[in-house]
């Protein structure tokens, strides 16, 4: 896998997204006890008790509500006809999905259901958000440095020469980018004007090391000055990942 160059856009109240990325509109928990009165479900109908119920009749119900005859489990929405959906209703059952939407949860019992739900078990307004949705955005986004498709870029592979060249130029940050992607390292608004430095001097030296190295990093250099020049205008933060 390669490393990614990424800066913290909700630093910034200019970032386009950061309305929907800070607000929070879904949870999803493996277990919802005690949040059952709040919790999404699906109405479902077991196959043994709804051919039970059916008897004869079964074949021209999957036949009439185009049903498929090797289903595991019903879904009542999926019952078509509605004569057929009344006479399962009372046989069907409540399959949670885990989803808990957080404008429904009242305030004092907030603080609980956040203690259960994990950090990658939530959808906030970006989450969503279409594809198409999520790209027009970026490509409005006065923080998307990277040719208007985000602001996340690419450094390059695991295995790039470039640390090892800045290492020798004594340009700490660049140098440090396998480090930092390891230890989730978060730079500062003040470490872009020192990585801007780095840029400038490698670009200086960068011929030294032959025409190779300058056509495979000269990019690399240029979409870290211009995710540098982001964080000092819009005062954000920046990772490698």
């Amino acid at each position: 896998m390669g490393v990614s160059i990424a800066i913290c856009e909700i630093d910034s109240d200019s970032a386009l997204c950061k309305i929907g990325k800070t607000t929070l509109l879904k949870v999803n928990l493996k277990d919802v006890s005690g949040f059952e009165d709040l919790a999404e479900f699906d109405l479902i109908v077991p196959i043994a008790k709804a051919k039970l119920l059916l008897g004869a009749n079964w074949e021209a119900f999957l036949k009439r509500n185009r049903m498929d005859p090797e289903m595991e489990v019903m879904y009542l929405e999926k019952v078509k006809n509605e004569a057929d959906r009344q006479l399962l209703t009372a046989e069907s059952e409540k399959l949670y999905t885990g989803w808990i939407s957080v404008d429904k949860v009242p305030a004092d019992r907030l603080a609980a259901l956040m203690q259960k739900a994990g950090k990658d078990d939530r959808l906030t307004g970006w989450d969503m958000l279409s594809f198409d949705d999520m790209a027009a955005t970026c490509l409005k986004c006065p923080l998307s440095w990277d040719e208007g498709r985000g602001c996340m870029g690419t450094f390059g592979p695991e295995n790039s020469a470039l640390p090892g060249i800045a290492q020798k130029y004594n340009c700490a940050i660049v140098a440090s980018v396998p480090s930092s992607v390891e230890s989730k390292k978060i730079f500062s608004v003040d470490d872009a004007n020192k990585l801007l430095a780095e840029v400038k001097l490698l670009r200086e030296k960068l011929p030294d090391e032959g025409k190779v190295m300058v056509r495979r990093y000269s990019g690399v250099l240029d979409r870290l000055e211009k995710m540098g020049n982001v964080c000092l205008t819009y005062k954000t933060r920046f990772y490698f990942l």
